[in-house]
């Protein structure tokens, strides 16, 4: 059954305000007017604005504390907005230019979740490409709908999964015209991105919605010169992580929707797995972030490609580091590039990328966001200077001389093309064994096996076990990757379908 698009028309008591005025931060000021009340707490949470808990107060100080309170009538509700939370997501969805903004206190994991269950039921499908955030595939276990996997372009070189060609959208979306929704990583976290406007418009003219998952491209809405934003491009929905690059607190997310989504059936979503105790820190801190970046976010992202791009330019200089960026457009599956992305292919010099990641840890008191078997990715945000990319810079520099080796032998995939034989949730709930990884072979897979960061599944539930993809896990394992996913945590056993 094909969905019904349909337009709401959403009253709020902003309409007669011709712009929103994105110097407010509704939320930040309510709790700023709370202050100063010297209410007297009885309410939760228990620590009464910290005088209950010194060593807490301590520790994050009483600024914070005072302010990690309960919703109340001044302080509006997060499940049902009708005032200063209310405003704040106004704010934010004309920051954005959205239909509608919400707020989310759970990751963007719980936006991603919401966006995917707002669109599918059980039996559906859903066509989207296999390099997805484990957050999506989750969502299938729990909705019960089936992926139709776009398998995507594999740089050789790099290793890399690209974006989803055109073509592989277009045969996909014939093959299965009872699918309900297109889902789109806007960008990879290599900074992949696919032609999103073109994707878009094959899934509307098929009667599909057209979801992205924007994790990583929340400044595509605030830079100039940046690959096509999923609102901008036409998309239904979008999840946002603004704690990632815009600058707001660890767990902090928007879920942005277009014109063709009912936000009262999203809201009844959220609310079915999203917290009845929003934390007024994650919430204050999506409110000054947005409010930072719609009056600074040109400016602020500007500083930040011109801060990636001089790192690429010195990261290559170095030799035998690949710090790659817009050369790979093709316009296809590499159809833009992030240009803040600072990903650097390491395995030239004989080493894996977490070996990479691990050195930079360990010896040079560096923090990359991560690294794989082949790459490591330097995540650059509003916070980063250039004097830290200096000392990264060298510190690269240095790991080549100390360090450099053959790189026959190295493992160069990341991505492993899955053999899909049942629906993520079935295989989820159906009965299931545990047996020694090296048994596994032509087993059906009852859980997810990845690398953490990024988060990708290497097996999800459902999809068949494989030589290739053993090897891989083994090799991951030895080269000190950070594996999740399965119940035993030393990841000798998995647990596969009776």
């Amino acid at each position: 059954m094909q969905p019904v698009f349909f337009v709401c028309e959403v009253k709020t008591n902003m309409k007669n305000i011709t712009k929103p005025d994105q110097s407010r931060a509704p939320i930040y000021e309510a709790l700023q007017t709370f202050r100063h009340m010297r209410v007297v707490p009885f309410d939760v949470p228990g620590h009464k604005h910290g005088r209950g808990n010194p060593e807490l107060t301590a520790f994050l100080g009483e600024q914070c504390v005072s302010i990690d309170v309960n919703s109340m009538k001044p302080l509006d509700n997060l499940c049902h907005p009708v005032s200063v939370i209310h405003e704040a997501e106004l704010l934010a969805a004309d920051a954005f230019g959205a239909s509608h903004a919400f707020l989310m206190v759970g990751g963007t994991t719980s936006a991603v979740q919401s966006m995917v269950l707002s669109v599918c039921k059980r039996g559906d499908k859903i066509i989207l490409p296999r390099n997805v955030h484990r957050s999506v595939i989750n969502a299938l276990v729990l909705c019960g709908a089936n992926p139709v996997y776009v398998n995507p372009e594999v740089n050789c070189h790099l290793g890399i999964s690209l974006g989803m060609q055109r073509g592989q959208v277009a045969k996909a979306i014939s093959e299965n015209p009872d699918a309900v929704a297109v889902l789109v990583n806007n960008p990879t976290y290599y900074g992949i991105c696919s032609d999103l406007r073109a994707i878009v418009k094959m899934a509307h003219e098929a009667g599909m919605y057209c979801i992205a998952d924007e994790a990583h491209g929340t400044h595509f809405y605030f830079g100039e010169d940046m690959p096509v934003s999923a609102m901008e491009a036409g998309a239904d929905m979008a999840a946002v992580s603004m704690h990632k690059s815009g600058g707001s607190l660890t767990q902090s997310s928007l879920l942005l929707t277009g014109p063709n989504i009912n936000p009262g059936h999203v809201r009844q979503i959220i609310n079915l797995t999203q917290t009845t105790s929003g934390s007024y820190l994650l919430m204050s801190s999506l409110d000054i972030s947005r409010r930072n970046l719609a009056l600074r976010g040109k400016e602020v992202f500007a500083g930040v490609v011109d801060m990636a791009d001089y790192a690429r330019k010195e990261i290559n200089a170095v030799g035998g580091y690949y710090a790659f960026g817009s050369e790979l457009i093709n316009g296809n599956s590499v159809f833009d590039f992030d240009p803040t992305k600072l990903s650097v292919h390491t395995r030239d010099i004989g080493l894996a990328g977490i070996e990479v990641y691990d050195i930079l840890r360990d010896e040079y008191d560096i923090q990359i966001e991560f690294g794989d078997i082949g790459n490591i990715l330097a995540y650059l945000s509003i916070g980063d200077r250039m004097s830290d990319l200096e000392r990264l810079v060298s510190a690269l520099a240095e790991i080549r001389r100390r360090y450099q080796t053959d790189s026959s032998g190295l493992l160069s995939q990341e991505y492993i093309s899955p053999e899909v034989v049942t629906s993520p949730q079935e295989a989820f709930y159906s009965g299931k064994r545990s047996i020694p990884l090296e048994e596994s072979i032509g087993c059906v897979c009852s859980e997810f096996v990845m690398c953490y960061p990024p988060g990708i599944p290497i097996l999800a539930p459902g999809e068949r076990i494989t030589k290739e993809i053993l090897d891989y896990i083994q090799y991951a394992k030895i080269k000190g990757c950070s594996m999740t996913g399965p119940e035993d945590p030393e990841i000798m056993n998995i647990n596969v379908l009776e």
